[in-house]
């Protein structure tokens, strides 16, 4: 007899190969066919809502490695959510207007074409580029509604954009007026904070004098307390410091320290006017030897003024409490046009706008009229102006000067801050209701938001409280328009502009942006229209995703969305963007944040730290990897990385994910297999009858589900990844499906113990595949329709709830002490099998002498102790001290299940078998109540 053929050798198809490049396509074109994410909705029908809010990518090229991070990190979260019992709605969304997909339609079509040309060519490539993200973001295995996802360009979205700028508004937080803004020369346009980066720039460092003034020397004599001749006896220069030579044209002004003390240095030919501290310092640079004549503070210099170093004007001193000693002269020279703080300074002694010196313009040139320099790009005239100082004798130094500068992050170029007239949301002007300025708003929610990781709120904290004024115009064509009327001569604002605003929207909301271009001032307001123009300006683009919270949660998608969201999920880099411009709207518009709390993720890196980089040729794209080894892998990584700082990535590293995804695999496959002719509803075992090793299991898979499901709720992945690889290798894989084995294979098909450890299987891989499907979308789903899963989707269910076992405290601490001794009894069988005296460790016999309580564990197993150890015999005694003792086996091993026993062939039909074969073949079966 082939007693090969009665054992109950496991069977299931599900493969152990995965073949997931070529399997996965089938799912997505599944879930896409039957509408997944709609009948999941209808499943958790009644259920809280769980809404994390999808902060939109940009509708401009194809997706790289950092979207698939985020938005599998944002699918395993809703994931998560809806099995942890939420209705989590997931609406996607995309950022369609802006500054990069302008640019594209000026590369392919020129530039300087009519606004209208320009709207109706960004908006069709925008909509492409959105179905190309589409494609790649749902073959990552992300539900979501793919059929109604948001769009910064919609009509309706539009419309409502310019109905937040209205609210915002008529609160009063909107002003007009002139301030220094970062501005791009190729951009044309102001730019947001977000849109600046700093990268390492080579310039020109000048020490600059200001001659004194003939006609102020009794000025300047009296604040040093000093005889006027002195002064008069040579000439003198007060010293600045900077590294921006081409703001020199448009100096007006010196600031001081009001607090410092200020030296007046005699060099020999002139006399040098420097801050105390940097005499030394500043002697050393200029290679100059001088002595002290007299002192003075900042506050005594207040007024005097000096002559500007190549043109034919003064420029006074003003105190300002940002001047330092750190570095340079202790003096700084203001150009208000073109610093925030010179500006805010300047506008303090009562300069006007009309008197600001501003000869720079939107494209870096000097206006014509600008004496030596006009029509000169600043970049390029910084080394004449040297030579201008040079030949006039107010240059005292130069170096060449390397610090970090301001550039902007798409041309990569550098900008300069240049006064504006622009539109601006106040940071410290108070709401007309009285309920407090923007910033205490604005940091009172950062306080109210929690944050995933911690350190993310001092991060925001700090931005909110440290940010100028936001400068919401822009000067561009593809973008949501400031649509309102100027007075031509005032500037001022229409005096019906709220029912303007709201006119123009609905005409938005039927054609689009395109419909401001095409109405005329006279149709707005009839006989008026002589004395207003329209705003040509467009409102930032971080405006439009950083009001997404009015326009998609409170409109396009209100039935799907609940404000304000419960979570908002990005890179960490959107604490100065997305992050940071949605709380400062929804404050304006709403007085509190629209997030109950925010989650970053790190960026990307190579195996050695670099970040992803075409010309270093580190780049992985995701499209490669779910080409070549499946979006799973990729998810695996995902989870399996702390993505609270830098993410890295390599093939060596992917490998590896490789490699733990076929271990978690397999022991699925072997679960499916051993439960394959098992029908819980009429083959299931009461919990309290269950072997005992098989209620231990019950335990562990219990204590990992409470683990796992408190990791999930607070964002954490890795931890989860790790153990569930550990539980699958170790708990399952080291110990538990080893010792099942023999009990799954040999004992009789329908025998109570087979069918206690299929119950248990039954529990762990439904408990397993629910804890794996967020992150292993594709395989849960596989492994599910292999069960029988009578829901359209895992992700219809929740996570399972497994048995609660009677007294799982006292018999973990029991199996706990058992599963140390089985260590040890594990390694002396190795050593057998070293020295060659066993092969298998059924070819084995064990005899133990053990404490009492170790013993009285050992002993209640009873003869079932033998299939602990998956030896043949095991005999034990107690003893004070604890010892193994190995040995050959003695009997014949059976020809069915391998145990070395004495009584192998007692039976003479069955000559080739145990007696316990013979029993669960032919007989009652033999009692398993323990292992």
């Amino acid at each position: 007899m082939d007693y090969k053929n009665t054992l109950n050798l496991p069977d299931t198809p599900f493969p152990m190969r995965g073949n997931l490049p070529a399997r996965e396509p089938n799912w997505v074109e599944k879930w896409c066919k039957e509408d997944l994410y709609k009948a999941i909705r209808q499943s958790k029908a009644g259920k809280p809502k769980f809404v994390l809010h999808d902060g939109p990518p940009y509708a401009n090229g194809d997706i790289h490695i950092g979207h698939a991070v985020n938005k599998i990190l944002k699918d395993i979260i809703v994931k998560c959510r809806c099995l942890a019992g939420y209705d989590a709605r997931y609406v996607p969304g995309w950022d369609c207007h802006g500054m990069p997909i302008e640019i594209q339609i000026e590369k392919t079509h020129g530039k300087g074409k009519p606004t209208l040309e320009v709207q109706e060519k960004s908006r069709a490539y925008a909509a492409e580029q959105i179905e190309r993200q589409k494609k790649d973001f749902i073959r990552l295995g992300v539900l979501a509604d793919w059929e109604n996802p948001y769009k910064t360009m919609n009509f309706s979205n539009e419309a409502d954009e310019l109905r937040a700028l209205g609210k915002i508004m008529e609160k009063g937080y909107v002003f007009r007026g002139l301030k220094p803004v970062n501005w791009c020369f190729d951009c044309g346009s102001a730019l947001a904070e977000a849109e600046v980066e700093y990268k390492d720039k080579q310039d020109i460092a000048v020490d600059v004098g200001f001659a004194f003034n003939k006609a102020t020397l009794d000025k300047l004599a009296a604040a040093f307390n000093m005889p006027l001749a002195t002064l008069q006896a040579k000439p003198g220069q007060l010293v600045i410091w900077t590294t921006t030579p081409w703001t020199l044209p448009a100096n007006q002004a010196l600031n001081m320290h009001p607090e410092l003390v200020y030296s007046l240095i005699d060099v020999g030919s002139k006399f040098l006017l420097l801050a105390q501290e940097r005499v030394k310092p500043c002697l050393e640079s200029y290679e100059l030897q001088g002595s002290e004549v007299a002192t003075t503070t900042g506050a005594a210099l207040e007024g005097i003024a000096f002559h500007h170093p190549f043109y034919d004007r003064l420029s006074p001193v003003y105190l300002a409490d940002y001047v330092s000693t750190d570095a340079g002269t202790g003096i700084v020279h203001c150009s208000p046009a073109y610093g925030v703080d010179d500006f805010l300074t300047s506008k303090a002694y009562g300069l006007k706008d009309a008197d600001i010196i501003n000869p720079v313009m939107g494209n870096g040139q000097y206006v014509d009229s600008l004496p030596f320099f006009g029509g000169l790009h600043i970049w390029k005239a910084n080394p004449l102006i040297v030579e201008k100082m040079i030949e006039v004798g107010s240059l005292v130094k130069q170096v060449k000067f390397g610090h970090s500068y301001m550039h902007c992050w798409r041309h990569k170029t550098p900008i300069i801050y240049r006064a504006t007239s622009q539109w601006f949301a106040g940071m410290d002007v108070k709401s007309n209701d009285g309920s407090g300025s923007l910033r205490e708003k604005a940091l009172a929610g950062v306080e109210a938001t929690e944050f995933f990781p911690a350190w993310g709120k001092a991060r925001l904290h700090a931005m909110i409280a440290n940010r100028p004024d936001w400068t919401l115009s822009r000067q561009r064509q593809w973008g949501v328009p400031m649509a309102f009327l100027v007075h031509r001569e005032t500037g001022e604002l229409h005096p019906r502009t709220p029912e303007l605003i709201e006119t123009i929207a609905q005409m938005i909301e039927q054609k689009g942006i395109e419909a401001w271009q095409h109405v005329t001032v006279e149709e707005l307001i009839g006989d008026d229209a002589k004395n207003y123009v329209k705003n040509p300006d467009t409102l930032d683009v971080w405006f439009d995703s950083g009001t997404t919270h009015e326009t998609v949660l409170r409109g396009s998608h209100a039935d799907e969305s609940h404000f304000p969201a419960d979570l908002y999920l990005e890179g960490s880099d959107q604490h100065r963007g997305w992050f940071h411009s949605s709380l400062l709207t929804s404050c304006m518009i709403n007085g509190v944040p629209p997030y109950k709390a925010l989650l970053t993720h790190g960026f990307v890196v190579d195996g050695q730290g670099r970040k992803m980089s075409k010309s270093v040729g580190n780049v992985i794209a995701p499209q490669q990897v779910t080409d070549k080894m499946g979006a799973e892998i990729l998810r695996l990584w995902v989870a399996s990385t702390d993505y609270s700082g830098e993410l890295t990535i390599s093939d060596e590293i992917l490998k590896r994910v490789v490699e733990s995804y076929r271990r978690i695999r397999n022991t699925l496959r072997f679960l499916l297999a051993n439960i394959s002719d098992f029908d819980f509803a009429t083959q299931a075992v009461a919990t309290a009858e269950l072997a005992e090793v098989d209620q231990y299991a019950l335990a562990l898979v219990s204590k990992l589900q409470s683990e796992c499901e408190a990791h999930y709720q607070s964002y954490e992945f890795h931890p989860i990844v790790s153990k569930l690889q550990i539980f699958c290798s170790e708990d399952l894989g080291s110990f538990y499906l080893d010792v099942l084995k023999d009990r799954l294979y040999t004992t009789g098909v329908d025998s109570k113990s087979r069918r206690s450890a299929q119950t248990t299987l039954y529990h762990i891989t439904h408990a397993l595949l629910r804890l794996m499907a967020p992150v292993l979308s594709f395989t849960a789903e596989e492994a599910c329709e292999v069960m029988g899963n009578v829901e359209a989707s895992i992700f219809c269910n929740e996570f399972y709830k497994v048995p609660t076992v009677a007294n799982a405290e006292s018999l973990s601490s029991k199996w706990a002490g058992l599963l140390g001794l089985r260590a040890r009894v594990v390694k002396e069988l190795e050593n057998l099998r070293t020295e060659g005296k066993i092969g298998s460790s059924l070819q084995g016999s064990v005899t133990l002498h053990l404490p009492e309580e170790l013993h009285a564990a050992a002993a209640s197993l009873g003869d079932d102790l033998k299939f602990l150890f998956i030896v043949s015999s095991v005999s034990i005694s107690k003893a004070d001290v604890e010892k193994i003792e190995v040995s050959t086996a003695t009997g014949e091993k059976c020809e069915r299940c391998w145990h070395v026993r004495a009584d192998t062939g007692a039976d003479p039909q069955h000559p080739g078998v145990c007696g316990r074969c013979v029993s669960n073949l032919f007989g009652e079966g033999e009692v398993r109540n323990h292992v």
